[in-house]
């Protein structure tokens, strides 16, 4: 693996597990020192860390639910004192409450919400005192192919990941005269939990939307926030990028 990210700190939101773990692995190989967030799964957490350390890496891990405002800012302000500063972050951090639009919750559209765009944001507001000071700083924000073209059963979800896809682009508006970029990743099937979870007929049903007939891995994901991360996409901003084996093409 480069050092490409050498000196650099990043942080990564939800990365106890899935894509997030697959990141902040990624990102600790490529040099950075990285902040491990979870909300619930400690154990987890702390496995994702010790990986990095066995390998020769910085992790910190940090526990917040960035639904709660203060609490995203604390675990920016926490991760930027403790390995000082930030460079590079990672809104990966979300949940699912689906159901049909009929029959959805006001508690499972806010929640939903709350976590997946909410939640981004406060980390962004956050991170971006940091990276304007310092005049440089990446933050990649993982939304979804979902946010991109909609999915019944899922109007919180997609609402949040499109979202998303909007506050990226008013991001790199605000930052690019201080050096700050901020893109999106929409990732399609990836082969994480809930992939495992589907029946075999719902399976072969998603692989026939997807050009490459197949599902792609949480390390797919990982080398495309890497790329971002990097100096070697410094002129990228304002961008999504569809991992999706050509699921869609927009």
């Amino acid at each position: 693996m480069s050092d490409r990210l050498a000196g650099r700190v990043a942080l990564v939101t939800g990365a106890s597990r899935g894509i997030g773990a697959a990141v902040a692995k990624r990102l600790a190989a490529e040099g950075a020192a990285v902040a491990v967030n979870y909300a619930s799964s400690a154990s987890a957490a702390e496995e994702v860390a010790t990986a990095i350390r066995g390998g020769g890496g910085t992790a910190l891990v940090v526990r917040a639910d960035i639904a709660d405002s203060e609490a995203a800012t604390a675990l920016v302000e926490k991760t930027a004192a403790e390995l000082g500063g930030l460079d590079i972050v990672v809104n990966n951090a979300g949940i699912a409450r689906d159901g049909l639009l009929v029959r959805m919750s006001d508690a499972d559209w806010d929640d939903v919400i709350a976590t997946n765009l909410t939640g981004a944001f406060s980390v962004i507001r956050a991170a971006a005192r940091v990276m304007m000071k310092a005049r440089r700083g990446s933050i990649v924000n993982i939304s979804s192919v979902i946010g991109l073209v909609g999915n019944a059963g899922q109007a919180n979800y997609a609402a949040a990941k499109a979202g998303l896809i909007g506050l990226t682009k008013s991001v790199a508006r605000e930052l690019a005269s201080r050096n700050v970029r901020c893109n999106a990743i929409a990732p399609g099937f990836i082969e994480t939990d809930m992939t495992a979870a589907l029946t075999e007929p719902v399976r072969m049903a998603a692989m026939e939307q997807v050009a490459m007939r197949r599902f792609g891995s949480v390390e797919d994901v990982a080398a495309v926030v890497a790329f971002l991360a990097s100096d070697e996409a410094a002129y990228v901003t304002g961008q999504v990028l569809a991992v999706d084996g050509g699921m869609t093409f927009v």
